[in-house]
This record gives structure tokens, sequence and C-alpha cells, in this order.
């Protein structure tokens, strides 16, 4: 449905407006920051792009961008939440399992837009 695989056992977190008619999607993942990158350059056969060290942020292109039509351009981002200071990502869900997350993934679809 999002245009791209979801990592294996990602739980889904939240989408938001991301505006001009798209929107993002946020799952959470006890896989680590390194084992999701590996997976996204198999699956979507690309290098992607580090974008941060600390935290560590990859991303992933998976479409076109129209700046006329789409706010962000269609793609896999991957954070790395775990940290010296950080335990992970909060689960919103009460009680399940894991508590936090290390790893978070966030997806802006291929078919965005207008």
């Amino acid at each position: 449905m999002l245009g791209v695989p979801i990592y294996p056992n990602a739980q889904f977190i939240a989408s938001y407006d991301a505006g001009r008619g798209q929107r993002y999607y946020i799952f959470g993942t006890a896989g680590s920051f390194v084992d999701l990158v590996n997976y996204y350059r198999n699956v979507l056969k690309q290098r992607g792009e580090l974008v941060y060290d600390v935290p560590g942020t990859y991303e992933f292109d998976v479409g076109k961008f129209d700046d006329d039509r789409m706010a962000f351009p269609p793609g896999v981002t991957i954070k790395d939440f775990q940290s010296d200071v950080s335990g992970g990502y909060p689960n919103p869900k009460l009680g399940a399992q894991p508590a936090r997350f290390p790893t978070i993934i966030q997806i802006v679809p291929v078919t965005s837009g207008r």
C-alpha cells in the first residue's frame, strides 16, 4: 500500500499529514539501525545516504520529487533512537512490547501527492 516494503515485524505507530495531500507513516522496530539500513539497501537496490551521524539518520529516495505538488520527496528514512541518553522511541501503546523502539522508520509513500 505504501509502495515500499515494511521491515519485518515493524509496528505501525502513526501517520501524519505532511501537507499538499501527502501523509507520512511512522513504524517502530526492535531491529538495529545497521540492520534496517542493510535491509533497505537490499530491498530497494540502492545505497541511500547517511544524513546525520548522530543520531544516525539514513535516507532512501524512492520516487521523483515534484515541488509543485509535494511537501516531501517519496522515501524511506531510518532513524537510530537508541543512545547513551535515550533508551529508544517510546511505544505509544501502553504495556506493549517493546516498551521502546531502538529504531524508527518513516515512509513517505511513492504514490503521494495530488
